[in-house]
């Protein structure tokens, strides 16, 4: 769940959708590193995905881009079990 101040794009202060994302990570070195089910904000405006700074530094990618990211599996089937 995103906290009060990240529940909105910084840049358009659009509401995020708050999900897990399956993404990629191109690292400095240039090797890539998959992470999956990460918790996180989409802007659908701006194209962005919102990862929070701590968690970012937990899994050692604070030099890394996200090159990639889509919704988890996991949600998609969650919410297909629930309908």
């Amino acid at each position: 769940m995103l906290s009060s101040e990240r529940e909105r794009c910084p840049a358009c202060r659009r509401p995020l959708i708050g999900s897990r994302f399956d993404t990629t990570f191109r690292l400095v070195d240039g090797s890539e590193r998959l992470c999956f089910g990460i918790p996180g904000g989409l802007c659908q405006a701006c194209h962005q995905l919102y990862i929070d700074p701590d968690l970012i530094e937990l899994l050692d990618l604070g030099k890394g881009r996200c090159t990639f990211a889509i919704e988890s599996d996991l949600v998609l089937q969650e919410q297909a079990w629930l309908a």
